[in-house]
């Protein structure tokens, strides 16, 4: 689980840095963790500062300001202070006592309002409003926040798992879960997705969700994701799936093909673009699946299209065979 997230925070880190480099003005990352991911605070703290080292040239002459909102052992301090020696003098690193709770101070002292951030939050306290809103205040803003998954109902009694308070969600915890996304467009993110990781070991799911106000940025997300190992012993489930389905880290068209006909049955048709777009921000999937995915429903007949001849081009009308 850890190694998946760290994999997509470092892959994300790239894809900002050159975005935020291109810009030339003092850019933040803002790293924060809660009691609950205290354990895990120290290896990605590193792995992003890796990163950094990585990329060294590219920053020598820039500004750049890391945050690390976490409490913890003596070990983090030591291990990110042997990191910081390997950066370029403009990259300071600063380590804040606290969580995600003192990001709304950290970040305003960092000069981060209104300047390229991107935050990582994971643990309590990541999805406190006022938290939320002070990832957003830069310009532009990315955040990647990691929290508690709940499986969908049906997910839960499929696998044979009463409908209990330790199996499915209490009406807080379950609120928390579904409204990530709501939350994270609240804060002044227009773009949001999210996707469950599921340990095949059975320990519990990590909800991860990506903020940002780019289609770029939302498209590189969802590149990164499908583009981890998948060799780990991690599964996604799309939040908005009831069935709770585990998918390997491999795009798998038949899941999408069965969201594509759900949203054309609730919304009616629907052009190619929007097809795309919901992909993008409404499933763990990628805008580019949508067109094997729709290949596949108008060669078995369980969608039709308007026109009915040409290429499958963005304007083109998709919708539920009548016979359905």
């Amino acid at each position: 689980m850890d190694g998946v997230v760290r994999e997509l925070l470092g892959r994300q880190l790239e894809a900002w840095l050159s975005r935020a480099v291109a810009r030339g003005r003092p850019s933040v990352v803002a790293l924060a963790y809660g009691p609950g991911a205290l354990l895990a605070a120290t290896d990605s703290a590193e792995a992003v500062l890796g990163v950094l080292a990585e990329h060294a040239s590219q920053l020598r002459g820039r500004q750049l300001t890391v945050l690390v909102l976490a409490d913890g052992s003596e070990e983090l301090p030591a291990r990110l202070g042997a990191m910081e020696a390997t950066l370029p003098a403009e990259t300071a690193v600063h380590l804040v006592p606290g969580g995600p709770a003192r990001l709304p101070v950290a970040v305003k002292a960092a000069g981060a309002t209104g300047a390229p951030l991107l935050s990582y939050l994971d643990g309590a306290g990541a999805t406190d409003p006022a938290v939320l809103a002070a990832s957003a205040a830069g310009r532009p803003a990315e955040l990647l926040l990691v929290t508690e998954a709940v499986p969908p109902p049906a997910a839960s009694t499929a696998a044979g798992v009463p409908p209990t308070a330790s199996s499915s969600a209490t009406p807080a915890s379950a609120g928390l879960s579904s409204s990530v996304r709501a939350r994270l467009a609240d804060a002044g993110f227009p773009l949001t997705t999210q996707v469950d990781l599921v340990p095949v070991d059975g320990s519990p799911a990590r909800r991860l969700a990506f903020g940002t106000g780019h289609d770029r940025s939302l498209e590189a997300f969802k590149e990164n994701l499908w583009a981890a190992d998948d060799d780990t012993l991690v599964r996604y489930r799309d939040p908005a799936d009831p069935a709770g389905q585990l998918l390997d880290i491999a795009p798998e068209p038949e899941s999408l093909r069965q969201e594509l006909l759900a949203e054309l049955a609730r919304s009616g048709p629907r052009t190619v673009t929007e097809l795309r777009r919901h992909a993008l921000t409404a499933t763990a999937y990628r805008s580019v699946d949508v067109q094997r995915a729709l290949t596949g429903l108008l060669r078995c007949g369980a969608a039709v299209r308007d026109p009915e001849h040409g290429r499958l081009g963005g304007d083109v009308v998709i919708a539920v065979a009548r016979h359905l």
